[in-house]
């Protein structure tokens, strides 16, 4: 289930982030600004729902999770394909955020 939650945060956070981005350097128009703004409130809503004792630990974890998609954001809906570097940073960003998730955690 934590997932499939990071994977739609990091849409919705994308999704909004890229509407400001098409406003201001692509030149769309203003009213990219509204759904934009929607999407950034998924996203954190979402986070919210992350199984995790801590915030700044299901946000950590989900850094590597953002990045990957990104790079398949970059692929799929700008049409560059990522280098090799990129796939090389992307993976060590996974192994990082999948140590700070799911090591084990003794109680305190």
């Amino acid at each position: 289930m934590t997932s499939a939650i990071y994977l739609a945060a990091a849409l919705a956070e994308i999704a909004g982030c890229f509407a400001f981005w098409a406003w201001m350097k692509l030149g769309r128009s203003a009213w990219w600004i509204a759904p934009g703004t929607v999407s950034l409130a998924l996203f954190a809503f979402l986070l919210t729902r992350v199984d995790s004792d801590a915030a700044g630990r299901a946000y950590a974890a989900y850094g590597g999770v953002y990045i990957l998609s990104s790079l398949l954001w970059l692929w799929l809906v700008e049409h560059r394909a990522p280098d090799r570097w990129d796939m090389i940073g992307a993976t060590m960003c996974i192994v990082g955020a999948g140590v700070i998730l799911l090591a084990p955690r003794s109680a305190l």
